[in-house]
């Protein structure tokens, strides 16, 4: 697939060819655990993830990968919008512990959970290209928190997709954050940091 440069065209075309590659490979979220070299992030110890919501990919079985490499040192943390403004806030997370809808309708953990901050985040992506250029909704969440979050704290950024999401470039602006990795349920893309 070629360059689009107008970002909202290419979310609309973007969205319909996720919902497809969702139809077509139900487990794609499996397989793209089974492709993540999990030894190399045996050094995460507070791993963000996200809530699937419609067509993205389920970041769960790649956080349980990385959870059970790291049983007892790791811990997981889900992102929360607090208005649809300022960055998102990640809360420390268990699969048992109820959540309940932030500001943007989203499931997230309580205000009683500890706020943390990730220094690995699993994002979701409308688009990637292996520059480690990311697509995202449009909202500007996860470039925010980004953002702030490596102001903080060396953090690494892991967008989850479906191979078919791949793009020539994804057209960036002055304010996009960059992915660090990509997996998808057929490869591991490491971005080169003379790419970025």
């Amino acid at each position: 697939m070629t360059q689009v440069l107008d970002k909202k065209a290419l979310r609309i075309e973007m969205r319909a060819l996720r919902r497809h590659l969702a139809d077509e490979n139900p487990d794609a979220a499996i397989r793209a655990a089974r492709r993540l070299p999990v030894s190399r992030f045996s050094r995460f110890s507070l791993v963000g993830a996200y809530c699937a919501q419609g067509s993205e990919l389920d970041p769960g079985p790649i956080l349980q990968a990385i959870l059970e490499l790291n049983a007892g040192h790791a811990q997981a943390a889900l992102p929360v919008a607090l208005d649809k403004n300022s960055p998102l806030q990640f809360r420390l997370w268990r699969p048992d512990q109820p959540l309940e809808k932030d500001a943007c309708g989203i499931p997230s953990p309580p205000a009683s959970a500890p706020e943390v901050l990730p220094n690995l985040l699993i994002t979701p992506l409308l688009a990637f290209d292996r520059h480690g250029g990311r697509l995202g909704q449009g909202g500007g969440h996860y470039d925010r928190t980004l953002k702030a979050l490596r102001r903080q704290r060396p953090v690494f950024v892991l967008g989850v997709a479906f191979s078919g999401q791949e793009i020539d470039e994804v057209p960036t602006d002055a304010h996009d954050q960059r992915l660090d990795a990509i997996v998808t349920e057929t490869e591991f893309i490491e971005v080169a940091k003379e790419g970025r």
